[in-house]
Order: C-alpha cells, then structure tokens, then sequence
C-alpha cells in the first residue's frame, strides 16, 4: 500500500481527480508543481516539484520537517525539538522528524500569473499514514464529519476586507536578514486612494488599473468570486465570494490570500489582511462569515415559511453566541485583531444578534420563506486560519443545536444591550478557550493546549518589548 492508500485518501474521487491532474499537467506542459498546505496560522508553506515528480508525490506524499507545525507568526519555534520525544514527548516528534504531505488532486489549478506552474493544496499526514493532529484542514474536516453525523452540512459564504498599497520600498539590504523571533522591517508603502469615501465610483476607478489585475487572476483560479468594493477606510477594498459547502470556502479563503498577495508583489503592490496596519487614519479590517446549513435533501435548514429564522437557526445562533469569547481565540488569532473590536465602529464588541444590523455581532439576513436565509458572523479578522475560524462555528452552532439553545432577544441597539463583552485581548479569548469544554471536546485536548501554548508564546514575546509609546512615554519623563 502507498502512503495515501494507507492514510484512507486514496478514494475513487481522489484516484478519478489524480489521472485528471496528470493529464493536465502534460496537456499544459507543466514545468514545475507547487505542494502546499496550510500552517498553524493559515499560511500557505510547501515544496516545488518538477512536472515529473508530481504522480510518484499523489501516492507517497512528500516529507518536511515538523517543526514547521511548531512555529509563531515570526518563525520562531515555539516548543522543544532535540529533547527525549520532542515536543509532545513521543517518537515522532523527535529530532526535527519529517511528517508528510499528501497532495489533494482535487484542488489542482494552473497559477495564472506563472502560467508554466502547476499548484495543489496538501493534506498532512505521519509517515505511516496516521492523521496529523495538529493539521488544520484535518480539525475542520473532523468537525464537518460530526456535523454530518447530525444530519447537516456546512454552508459560508466569504466577505474579506483588506488593504492594498503602492509599494514605494522594500527591506532588503544585508542589515534586514531578520532572524526567528525578529522580523525584518515592514515595507514602505503609500495609498491608493484617500479613504472616507465608501463605495465611490470615482475611487475605485483610481484603484481599477491593479484590481483589474487582481480579479483577473483570482477568476482565473476559478474562485468563486462575487464583487469587488471600495470599502470605508484609505486604500481598503473588499472581495466577496460565492458561498460553497464544507472545506471548500476554506480551501478558497486560503488560496485567495496566497494568490492576491503574490500577484499584488508581481505588479509592484502589498496586500495586507493585517487587520489594522499601523499607518496614519486607516480602518480595521474585518472577514464576516456567512453562514447557514443544509439538510441531507440539500434544502436551506435556517429558512422557515412562517419565522424570519428557523429553530434550528436559531439553535445554531445560540451556540455561536455562547461560546463567542473562546471561538474568538481562532476568529481572532492575533493581537493586533482586537483593537476592532470597538463600541459604534460598525465592528461588534459583544456577543449579540440582530436583524440586519451591521452593529451586532450575529446579524439575521433573511424573511420567512426566503430560500436564502442564513447567518453572518462579524467577528472575524482577514488574518484568521479559515480551517480554524471555520471549524469554531461549526463546533459551537452544534452544541447550540444539540442543546435546543435560545439566543435571547435581538438588540435594537447592540452596544447599549446587556450581553458578554467580546474579549479585549486575545490572552482574554485564550482564558475563555482554556476553559471551554465544548472546544476542548470538539478540537480535542491535544489541539486546544498546542494552540494556547502556539499563542501564549506570541503574547509573551509581545509583552517583552519595549514600544514606541512606551518610549514617548517615560523616556524623557522620568
């Protein structure tokens, strides 16, 4: 048995999606294929095979060391590695060994901007074919399969904000190597258009030239895409997609951020889906999930004939609700995420539902009978890990459904209404994750401590530096 067989990925879909792969490899005279798979932080990482390589990889995977899994957001590795059994005190994880990744043939696309490229998303798995715990994808894939065992699929649409700059100047003489745990010096960067103008035909036509370029691309990898928006802040645009079922909204949210930065850099821009770059009147960034379920006969289980939501809609609701302030920990990953959440800044504060109010967290889209009713969650961050982000809601709307959970009244005024206050940084929505036994039940023990600990590190090392308004501050006071 090859390794995919071994793993129980070598179905006949998988077999039917590899011939097919293989036959547009050498129709398109392929030169080269880039693996990837998704990090602990929703990045993309991976190696580039020759065209050739590419059949012998589908089956028996290709190695990389598992200390990528191991890393913060600047690289640095986080837990032991040369120790008696390695980070989590079992052979595998001894000695920097290698895990595997197992291409995906059905996320097989030629890179429009590198058209003699190939590109295919990776499952990650152990040598022997035992599944990764720490694997992102493999997290959300084991919550829809438990979402499935109630007798529903996951449905979400994507709506992500974002920034997009001239790139006047990049850091890289020798000085700016950088090293893990210190990151090199961000680029210089300048505006596309003044902000505070929201949805002007005037400044979007001022950015059309590279979002013209941008959409072309994206459309070329046959994303889902819906429409581009200038959005309310300087140089800030937003892209929407259409909604799909299960992995593939993460599987696009991951390749679209990949994508855009790469072709962005290519035509001598930066794409950031930081959500508040620390530059001069810019707005915070926010990633809304639109959501709802389908029944096992395909039909849209949040509409109701007679009530704007169905019951089980507002079960769902509930769930999300409820466990908010630790589903945060992953809708919010970074530190920099929480300063959007602020009272009449059109971003939630608090853990609340409405209808059709952009002040709520939950906001109700939909009437009774309407076939497209569902849910959009506000709480994101564009830097968050889809899989992770993604796996939060299912995980939570669950237990609300298995609970027959009620989400109390709908707030006419969300920031006045009395409800849980979102976390105000993210060591709050890790102290809430630690202590949720629905996350630890639906993500599992091992997970949850990987990702407090992959994330307490981040805090600590923050906590460590001395900033700039700590230098403002006190060093010529005192």
């Amino acid at each position: 048995m090859h390794l995919a067989e071994k793993a129980g990925l070598w179905t006949d879909d998988r077999r039917t999606a590899a011939r097919e792969a293989e036959r547009r490899i050498q129709a398109g005279e392929l030169s080269v294929v880039r693996l990837s798979f998704a990090d602990q932080h929703g990045i993309l990482r991976g190696k580039t095979l020759t065209a050739g390589e590419i059949s012998a990889a589908m089956k028996s995977g290709v190695g990389f060391t598992s200390t990528m899994l191991l890393k913060d957001t600047a690289h640095r590795t986080v837990f032991p590695v040369w120790g008696a059994g390695g980070a989590f005190g079992a052979s595998e994880w001894e000695g920097a060994a290698d895990v595997m990744m197992l291409p995906d043939p059905s996320t097989f696309r030629v890179l429009p901007w590198a058209p003699h490229t190939g590109w295919m998303l990776c499952d990650i798995v152990f040598a022997d074919g035992r599944p990764m715990p720490l694997s992102t994808r493999q997290v959300y894939r084991q919550a829809l399969a438990s979402l499935g065992d109630a007798g529903y699929s996951f449905f979400a649409g994507l709506e992500v904000e974002f920034h997009l700059f001239k790139l006047e100047k990049t850091s890289l003489g020798l000085h700016d190597a950088a090293q893990p745990g210190l990151p090199g010096e961000p680029p210089q960067v300048s505006l596309l258009n003044q902000g505070y103008q929201y949805l002007t035909e005037s400044r979007y036509d001022e950015m059309d030239p590279i979002l013209e370029i941008l959409r072309t691309n994206i459309e070329g990898l046959a994303l889902p895409l819906r429409s581009l928006e200038v959005e309310f802040g300087p140089s800030q645009v937003e892209f929407t997609f259409r909604a799909g079922t299960g992995l593939e909204p993460a599987d696009a949210m991951v390749l679209f951020r990949s994508a855009l930065k790469q072709v962005a850099q290519r035509n001598g821009y930066h794409a950031t889906f930081m959500c508040r770059p620390k530059l001069a009147n810019v707005m915070s960034s926010g990633w809304h999930l639109h959501q709802s379920l389908k029944d096992k006969a395909g039909n849209n289980a949040f509409a109701d004939p007679k009530q704007p939501l169905s019951a089980v809609g507002m079960h769902w609701m509930a769930g999300l609700l409820e466990h908010a302030r630790a589903a945060a920990a992953f809708s919010t990953p970074t530190l920099n995420g929480y300063k959007r959440y602020r009272p009449f800044s059109l971003a939630p504060d608090r853990a609340i539902w409405g209808r059709d109010n952009r002040g709520v967290m939950v906001r109700l889209l939909g009437a009774p009978g309407d076939p497209a009713t569902h849910l959009e969650n506000r709480v994101g961050e564009p830097a968050a890990n889809p899989y992770l982000y993604m796996a939060s809601q299912v995980v939570s709307g669950l237990d609300g459904l298995k609970r027959k959970a009620d989400p109390g009244p709908s707030a006419d005024a969300p920031y006045e209404a009395k409800a849980p206050l979102l976390p105000k940084q993210l060591d709050e929505a890790l102290a809430a994750l630690r202590e949720d036994k629905v996350f630890r039940t639906g993500f599992g023990d091992f997970f949850v401590d990987y990702y407090l600990t992959l994330k307490q590190a981040e805090i600590d090392r923050f906590n460590s530096e001395v900033t700039d308004w700590e230098q403002r501050e006190y060093f010529s006071t005192f």
